[in-house]
């Protein structure tokens, strides 16, 4: 039986979030005929929608990690705010790309980037799987245990993986190659992310040491 409380967040937000994000595609762009915001809005809510049921089955500890919101280290404070004035105008931006046509993205590119979105969140979601203690925020708890298994045996950070798949995609499957290049800073903020986050997980994480020795490389497997 899934805990009332939690359910009431999972609803909330999965209520907020679409709303949200379909006023700053449809908004910008003046009409509802904007396909690749339609598209987006699929790949990314209703996979979610399976994802989030089948947690509330087996794994209510991490939904919970999950809708933790609040950071506790001031480095990813200041790093969590920044994230913010680049996924506002990103998020803007492509509406308003396609009402006056700035970009001209063939259709092709746009449905390619939707693919590989939807592959990001399945990464995601088999990091999930292997690891409960992924939360939102930057944090070590009780009887918390290296991950070393999974995902994990081949990168140190494979949701960041498939966080970067998504975020700096969705301009284009949204169409918009102006959205794209605003996106990109994103990648320099999940690296210092990362870098705070590991200095944590060292100090505070029985274990982790050993477990970067022996997986060497934090995102692409042979370069970084």
């Amino acid at each position: 039986m899934a805990n009332l409380a939690l359910l009431k967040k999972i609803v909330l937000a999965f209520t907020l979030v679409p709303i949200i994000l379909a006023l700053m595609f449809f908004l910008p762009a003046g009409t509802l005929d904007y396909w690749q915001a339609w598209a987006y809005c699929a790949v990314l809510f209703i996979p979610m929608i399976f994802v989030i049921a089948y947690f509330l089955k087996y794994d209510q500890a991490l939904l919970e990690r999950r809708m933790m919101y609040k950071e506790k280290e001031a480095k990813q404070k200041s790093i969590i705010k920044m994230s913010y004035i680049f996924f506002i105008f990103g998020f803007l931006l492509p509406g308003f790309d396609h009402r006056y046509g700035w970009s001209h993205i063939p259709p092709e590119i746009s449905i390619a980037a939707d693919v590989f979105i939807f592959l990001g969140y399945m990464l995601i979601f088999l990091t999930f799987k292997e690891n409960s203690y992924a939360s939102r925020i930057i944090q070590v708890e009780k009887n918390q245990k290296v991950i070393s298994t999974g995902p994990y045996a081949i990168v140190r950070h494979p949701m960041y993986v498939g966080a970067l798949a998504m975020w700096v995609l969705s301009p284009i499957a949204l169409g918009s190659l102006i959205a794209f290049i605003l996106f990109l800073p994103v990648i320099a903020i999940i690296i210092l992310r990362i870098f705070n986050e590991e200095d944590l997980l060292r100090k505070q994480l029985p274990g982790y040491n050993e477990y970067c020795q022996k997986v060497r490389y934090r995102l692409i497997p042979f370069v970084w």
